[in-house]
């Protein structure tokens, strides 16, 4: 198993069988062990006490209208990420069809992502969007990485 960069330890983990208290160890990002609350530390990593505080996996927001670009002014990227995060959200998918351009084609994804730049708080993907008339699109959304269409 890898050395841990990152402990995290609490007394309300979120775990598989319920809320109990644990160590979460990480390495890289990611979860790669489950201990007991009091499991001892190797001296040279980070450890965070959340004390009484929730711990629970990342939430994912599936449906969520970003209105950049094109209607920035309703809800940009940097404002709806960072309302997402301050909720816990940590990644959030895009719905197709309220920006300026839609997310209905390759091209069209690759302008939002452009605008994304440096202003996310979570992770972000794009739902691809179907219309009449872009069934010949659906592919170029495929190989651009949208996890679906609506």
């Amino acid at each position: 198993m890898a050395h841990p960069d990152l402990l995290i330890r609490g007394r309300r983990v979120l775990l598989p069988t319920g809320v109990a208290p644990a160590t979460l160890h990480i390495t890289a990002g990611r979860i790669t062990d489950v201990t007991g609350h009091g499991a001892p530390a190797p001296s040279d990593v980070t450890i965070v006490d959340a004390k009484d505080l929730l711990v629970t996996p990342g939430i994912v927001d599936s449906h969520v209208h970003i209105n950049e670009p094109g209607r920035t002014e309703w809800e940009g990227f940097h404002t709806a990420t960072q309302a997402a995060a301050a909720g816990g959200i940590t990644t959030v998918v895009d719905m197709p069809l309220n920006s300026i351009p839609p997310t209905t084609s390759a091209d069209a994804a690759k302008v939002k992502q452009d605008a994304l730049g440096n202003q996310l708080h979570v992770n972000v993907a794009f739902w691809g969007g179907v219309v009449p008339g872009n069934v010949n699109d659906l592919e170029g959304l495929q190989r651009f990485g949208v996890p679906g269409c609506k």
